[in-house]
């Protein structure tokens, strides 16, 4: 038999398990302040030491009586997820539907951006404090909201040395974050919509919230590991040229988490996640020459995943370079002078584990909150002004995705 590259082989009518992309996996915690080195992980997520991650549900937990009857966690189904780990993930929901109608946007923007502003403002000073004066120039700041779903992990006890999850459990998860220690519990959150919800988001969601249509583009973002920077990999996003070949827009070292905040938004039917993170655009000569000839070896082929291919030998460069991942994604773009929406349709393959999916995403870019944070703004209630519109107007408009039908 002819031999096969994984990424071109095709199980029978399912998909592996999916790479972190859509569904990462952390336990709820906030780290230490005031130490600053990267804590790389497997699956190349990068969370700065100073990282805060945690989570939360909204409505809380009532910190001085029993609210069992008032939340329950039920099994959410998710088939990579089941693949992967032989269970159904969790997620926390209202006892009652009657209680859903607690939570006005105007009262969930107040209490989510009174909870995050603080931690906001803090891992900025840290992010831009932190970087050497002659790399200013290349390291960005990025305030995103993404849409989901907050899963938690039944029998992380078993494989991972996470608790077992109850309502103690996740009522200890969540205050565990407010006091800035850790919680073993272990939780993901899961980006992947249901298609009817991205199909609502492109023919109301854009007109509800104003915005304007911006771009449509295709790119294949080529994943690159450098063994010399082995706690990082290198994206290289890349559009299509006539011929068929790729042409390279820019190559960024991935993304650095600086914080991270996860809301089970218990009356919605959508889950949100806040997240404040830095990117530095590459400008090394050696290494983009390097890059260079590994993307110029790519061969476009739709029947695998990921959309590329390399041709026998070419997936590496000596001992230094290689081929790590591949995405292949079709965006488009809406916005107005304070944030952008991105409904994204991505079929990606990761090389290491052998492993894909395809996937609908909603990111919002908080843009005109990241300028800000950038410059250096003092101004916390202009800040947290813009911050609340926002959080309205995705409660609003992206999380009960059937109002909007």
């Amino acid at each position: 038999m002819a031999y096969l590259p994984p990424h071109k082989r095709r199980s029978d009518g399912s998909d592996p398990a999916p790479p972190t992309s859509s569904l990462g996996s952390l336990s709820i915690s906030s780290s230490p302040r005031g130490r600053h080195q990267l804590r790389p992980s497997n699956n190349k997520i990068i969370h700065a030491a100073g990282c805060v991650s945690r989570w939360s549900p909204l409505p809380p937990f009532s910190p001085d009586s029993d609210d069992a009857d008032s939340f329950r966690l039920e099994p959410f189904a998710c088939e990579p997820v089941e693949r992967k780990t032989g269970a159904k993930p969790l997620v926390l929901s209202l006892s009652s539907p009657k209680a859903s109608s607690a939570s006005s946007a105007e009262a969930a923007a107040a209490a989510i951006a009174e909870r995050f502003l603080p931690e906001l403002l803090a891992a900025a000073k840290r992010a831009t404090h932190d970087v050497p004066s002659k790399e200013e120039a290349v390291v960005k700041l990025s305030l995103v909201a993404r849409v989901g779903k907050v899963l938690f992990q039944p029998n992380a006890g078993v494989h991972s040395g996470g608790s077992h999850v109850s309502l103690d459990s996740l009522r200890d998860a969540a205050k565990a974050g407010n006091e800035g220690s850790k919680s073993q519990v272990r939780k993901s959150f899961y980006t992947n919509v249901p298609r009817e919800c991205f199909q609502d988001m492109e023919l109301s969601l854009v007109k509800l919230m104003g915005l304007e249509s911006d771009s449509s583009k295709e790119h294949y973002h080529v994943k690159i590991l450098d063994k010399h920077q082995s706690d990082s990999t290198m994206s290289c996003k890349c559009t299509v040229q006539e011929g068929g070949k790729l042409a390279i827009h820019k190559v960024e070292l991935n993304q650095i988490r600086q914080l991270v905040e996860d809301i089970s938004c218990l009356s919605q039917d959508l889950d949100l996640r806040l997240m404040l993170s830095t990117k530095k655009i590459l400008k090394n000569p050696e290494v983009e020459k390097a890059i260079h000839s590994l993307v110029s070896s790519a061969i476009l082929d739709p029947d695998v995943k990921g959309g590329l291919r390399w041709p026998f030998g070419k997936e590496s460069i000596g001992e230094r370079f290689s081929i790590v991942g591949v995405w292949h994604t079709n965006y488009k773009a809406f916005g107005n002078k304070t944030l952008r929406l991105y409904l994204r349709h991505a079929d990606r393959f990761d090389h290491r584990s052998s492993t894909g999916e395809v996937s609908n995403e909603v990111t919002f870019k908080l843009t005109g909150i990241s300028k800000r944070l950038q410059d250096g703004s003092k101004e916390a209630d202009s800040v947290k002004e813009m911050l609340e519109s926002a959080v309205r107007m995705i409660w609003d408009s992206a999380l009960c995705y059937k109002m909007a039908r």
